[in-house]
């Protein structure tokens, strides 16, 4: 069915709920596939509504999801998911119905397939393409311990377009393993996908042949269905002159109608029965049976809770809210365009995500998304900064990761001209630790010829971007997730001084004991509230320092503060372990300056989802938290 309301009440699903394990969902007639499909789909939709979370992809892997834990002894087989964005019907068939609607909250529910969280999640997922490599690991270490079993990695077209997972494709046929890759192609990733991998998938449907398995596990072509493609990409790309699949080893079937569930059960059923790398394409629609999703993939690619009704209506605010840190990057990237032609403009598929639509509209020619594929995103950069050219890399901090090799390597080590604006960087509240940015300070400061900057609001950010960009060599401007705050942005762009910080407030400052907090980035105003009721309840006197640059640290203002400190703290949302307060502790050794320290940061522990406010406070970075360690470092060294 096609429904067009999310239902604020839980649906009636009386097949569903008699399933607590896949064990009970086998025990269903195949005829009973498509009515257990369509209740799943109605609580997705009631559970999204009231958890928020990721939502086209799930309802695009409805009848798939199904189809494979009816036909697969899971959790004996093995179910791989990639990213993880569409695990939501997994969960709820596989015992975790009732809890899917604390999805994403603290406490609650992961927000990906987590290993610690149920035997069914497989592999801990969250960064794409990583399904096959993990598959065929699985299914190489069944096979040496002499006990085999069906292994099904299940990866998007879009996560198809990363290096890794045709490097495990590779090593899969070089091993001739018992893998089953299924492809669920619906010409989207979180944009719309691109590239030649793309229009391979389109010009393999175009050709008409559908190769099918029978009962016997027989491969045969039969006539192509009687459903289309919907690509929006090359049309024209029907001369393909083989199947890649096939090209590389792997036997191929499909493509399929991925929301046709007897057909896909048939389909496992009979693929059971082959051995050897297997790759079953089927087609989805991102946001089926929804309409609206159905309509703007993208918009609905993830939803926020719907708003309880109230029998009283409120006043709707008419206060403006301040602009997302990626909105000030992505107006900043059309202003520096507009003023210097050699600018262009780098996005591993995340060009919503980075505020880049408005800059990729303005500047086609200028745009370049490569799809998920964050090492290539890095080295192009670097090529184009060969040919004289300014080019700028938006990405997430935590999927720079990826690209860690071609950041040294390919950029650093030649000292070439890339301003990388990172995002996402500090926590990242209901997303959990596979998409917190909280090790970049830490994997960039050893690198040689960095320039790494930390604004503290969204005007610092705007003014730190074009220092980035005029500066000559490597550069990373690092900004948090979310909503700056709501300081005026000045238009006119200003250079800063490389490496220089700024004294932002002092409290109590004829007092004769001092204390000097070095804030870094999205920390600076929550210590400059810890600093103010510290002073008002204690005779010391409280400076606070918008350290800017985590690289060059300014050391002069550290040698200049240290005669009258006596205690330095240093506060940021990163990794307390080899961040920037890590790179105080350094310089404040090698000067030999001999002054108590206190680190603020985030534990050497993985954090579990929450709101990003709760996770400041549990790690004690909210300005509360920052006063209580304050006070309890000055009063232990007194």
């Amino acid at each position: 069915m096609l429904y067009t309301e999310i239902p604020t009440q839980r649906p009636v699903t009386p097949l569903l709920d008699g399933i607590d394990h896949p064990q009970q969902l086998r025990q269903l007639a195949q005829s009973q596939l498509a009515q257990l499909a369509d209740e799943l789909r109605q609580y997705i939709l009631y559970a999204a509504g009231q958890s928020g979370g990721h939502f086209g992809a799930n309802l695009g892997v409805i009848e798939l999801t199904v189809a494979l834990h009816y036909c697969f002894n899971t959790p004996n087989d093995r179910l791989v998911w990639d990213v993880g964005h569409q695990a939501y019907p997994h969960k709820v068939l596989t015992g975790r119905r009732d809890r899917i609607t604390t999805i994403r909250s603290k406490d609650g529910l992961a927000a990906f397939p987590a290993r610690d969280e149920s035997a069914f999640d497989t592999f801990g997922v969250g960064h794409s393409s990583t399904a096959i490599s993990a598959g065929l690991g699985m299914a190489l270490a069944r096979r040496y311990q002499k006990d085999p079993c069906d292994v099904v990695a299940i990866v998007g077209d879009g996560a198809m377009t990363a290096g890794m997972a045709f490097e495990a494709m590779n090593d899969a046929v070089a091993h001739d393993a018992d893998l089953i890759v299924v492809l669920n192609d619906n010409d989207m990733s979180i944009s719309c996908s691109t590239g030649g991998f793309a229009k391979h998938l389109a010009a393999i449907w175009e050709t008409g042949q559908l190769v099918n398995v029978n009962e016997q596990g027989e491969a045969y072509v039969q006539p192509h269905p009687k459903w289309t493609y919907n690509s929006r990409l090359h049309q024209s790309a029907t001369d393909a002159a083989d199947n890649l699949f096939k090209a590389i080893g792997f036997d191929y079937f499909g493509p399929f109608d991925g929301h046709d569930v007897e057909q896909l059960a048939q389909v496992f059923h009979a693929l059971k029965k082959r051995k050897g790398p297997r790759l079953v394409h089927i087609y989805t629609k991102k946001g089926k049976g929804f309409a609206p999703a159905e309509a703007d993939p993208i918009t609905y690619h993830a939803i926020t809770k719907i708003a309880p009704t109230t029998s009283t209506p409120t006043k709707a605010s008419t206060v403006k809210a301040p602009p997302k840190y990626s909105d000030v990057f992505g107006q900043w990237l059309c202003d520096e365009a507009a003023q210097d032609q050699r600018l262009l403009a780098i996005t591993p598929a995340m060009c919503e995500g980075s505020g880049m639509v408005q800059f990729a509209q303005q500047y086609p020619e200028r745009f370049f998304d490569v799809a998920i594929a964050e090492q290539h995103a890095v080295t192009l950069a670097a090529g184009m900064a060969c040919e004289g050219l300014k080019p700028v890399v938006a990405i997430y901090s935590t999927f720079l990761q990826r690209g860690y090799d071609q950041l040294i390597h390919d950029v650093a080590l030649q000292n070439l001209d890339v301003t990388f604006g990172i995002d996402r960087a500090g926590l990242v509240g209901e997303d959990g630790p596979t998409h917190a940015g909280a090790y970049d300070y830490a994997y960039m400061r050893t690198v040689p010829n960095m320039v790494i900057m930390a604004p503290k609001d969204e005007n610092e950010c705007r003014q730190m971007l074009h220092t980035a960009y005029l500066y000559e060599g490597p550069t990373a401007v690092r900004y948090p997730r979310g909503v700056g705050t709501g300081v005026e942005i000045q238009q006119q762009m200003t250079t800063m001084e490389i490496g220089k910080a700024e004294i932002v407030a002092e409290f109590n400052s004829d007092a004769e004991q001092q204390i000097s907090v070095l804030a870094f980035g999205s920390r600076v105003t929550a210590s400059i509230d810890a600093a103010e009721q510290f002073a008002q309840k204690h005779a010391v006197g409280v400076r606070v320092v918008n350290m800017r640059f985590v690289k060059p640290l300014d050391e002069q203002i550290l040698r200049d503060l240290a005669p009258h400190t006596q205690l330095f703290v240093t506060v940021e949302e990163h990794a307390v372990m080899a961040g920037a307060g890590s790179a105080v502790n350094e310089f404040l050794a090698q000067a030999r300056i001999l002054k108590p320290i206190l680190n603020l940061g985030l534990p050497d522990s993985f954090l579990h989802q929450a709101t990003h406010q709760q996770m400041l406070q549990d790690c004690g970075l909210d300005a509360q938290g920052i006063l209580a360690s304050i006070e309890h470092a000055w009063f232990a060294h007194q």
